[in-house]
């Protein structure tokens, strides 16, 4: 089987977990902070908050910019339904802004229509969180132009995205953001296995988020009400959660760190690949980027009766895949009201796309492999 993503381990990464094992520290030591500031160096950003996953980075970053009942969080319906269940997490509501079929991010164009009507009923969002689908940064001058004309906060959900650039700025460095948060998924382009991290430029809200993912509690004396008590004193502060990352998964990002753009340079290879194979083709495939660097955590094709391409695929040991469902398609969310039809650019995307392996590892010859088989999977369906 080659599978449409998977994590690079090396034998500096395997040290790196190793050494932590037999140190002092499994949670709460050195190694978090050491990833931290390596994500953050990177990033050319002064705050990371380390965590236990994206989906904690995203909560914690809607409960930093005070997101709870009565407010709505605007995002894209081609994501995971992480993207949205940060909002819900917080007692918020949630809705949509269909994406832009060019880019398959979240349409400024679609954006700036929905926030004018929203204007004059009364129904502003509060925070807006643009995808960073398969890698590539959505149109962030024009969405952080939004922000400051209608009020709405910003957290960059680049998941798929570290180690990608936008224009002259790399994301994570919150030029048009408050928040941008990272996954280290195996799937994605470096990992610690699981976990996730948020930047910002705000050492407010950096420190709101650190709170929120440490059970709301601190021993730093300068939040203390009490400042009178003993070394082993602390308080709760707020209401938190337990999201920290160990020391484990973060010496593996350590070590990971050191092969991100080597590893974004591999992906962009294989992009190139598959690109001239599905030249003039039945298979659509990316566009180019423009004023932009992808990422490239994924590959995504659209081709007709999808259904039958994607079994024989499998079928034939090829791990393809399809990203995304619709999250407003999903039972729960019709549960809340939505509906299909409501966004439809996403609903024609999602029904003709596949996933193809785009991973750093992956040969030549594998990727000459999917080629073949797509060609085939395309002409027998």
């Amino acid at each position: 089987m080659i599978p449409y993503g998977r994590q690079w381990i090396d034998d500096a990464d395997v040290a790196a977990v190793v050494s932590v094992l037999k140190s002092d520290f499994l949670t709460q030591g050195p190694q978090v902070p050491r990833f931290e500031a390596s994500v953050a160096a990177y990033c050319g950003i002064e705050h990371a908050v380390a965590v236990n996953s994206a989906t904690s980075a995203l909560h914690i970053a809607c409960l930093a910019l005070g997101v709870g009942p009565g407010d709505t969080v605007w995002t894209s319906p081609n994501t995971f339904v992480a993207s949205a269940n940060c909002a819900r997490y917080c007692g918020a509501a949630v809705d949509f802004v269909d994406i832009d079929p060019a880019t398959l991010n979240l349409c400024p164009d679609a954006l700036a229509e929905k926030l004018e009507i929203a204007a004059r009923n009364g129904t502003l969002p509060k925070v807006v969180i643009p995808v960073h689908f398969a890698g590539t940064p959505c149109e962030m001058e024009r969405i952080h132009a939004l922000s400051e004309q209608y009020g709405f906060a910003i957290v960059e959900d680049a998941s798929h995205a570290i180690g990608a650039r936008y224009r002259d700025t790399i994301v994570g460095d919150c030029r048009y953001s408050d928040i941008t948060v990272f996954s280290f998924h195996p799937v994605k382009i470096i990992t610690t296995a699981e976990g996730g991290l948020a930047t910002t430029r705000s050492a407010e809200l950096a420190r709101k988020m650190r709170l929120f993912r440490s059970h709301g509690v601190t021993r730093d004396i300068d939040d203390l009400e009490a400042k009178d008590e003993g070394a082993w004193y602390y308080e709760q502060t707020c209401l938190g959660y337990n999201y920290r990352m160990s020391e484990l998964h973060a010496a593996l990002g350590v070590s990971q760190m050191a092969h991100l753009d080597a590893w974004v340079a591999r992906r962009h290879k294989v992009r190139a690949r598959y690109d001239a194979a599905f030249v003039d083709g039945p298979i659509e495939h990316l566009a180019p980027d423009v004023g932009t660097t992808s990422a490239l955590h994924l590959y995504t094709v659209q081709v007709d009766r999808r259904r039958a391409v994607f079994e024989r695929m499998r079928s034939r040991g090829i791990g393809v895949n399809v990203h995304y469902i619709p999250v407003h398609t999903q039972p729960d969310f019709r549960k809340l009201g939505f509906r299909t039809g409501q966004f439809p650019r996403s609903e024609r995307y999602y029904d003709r796309a596949i996933s193809l392996p785009i991973f750093g590892a992956i040969s030549d010859d594998q990727v000459d492999i999917v080629i073949r088989e797509i060609q085939a999977a395309v002409r027998a369906s």
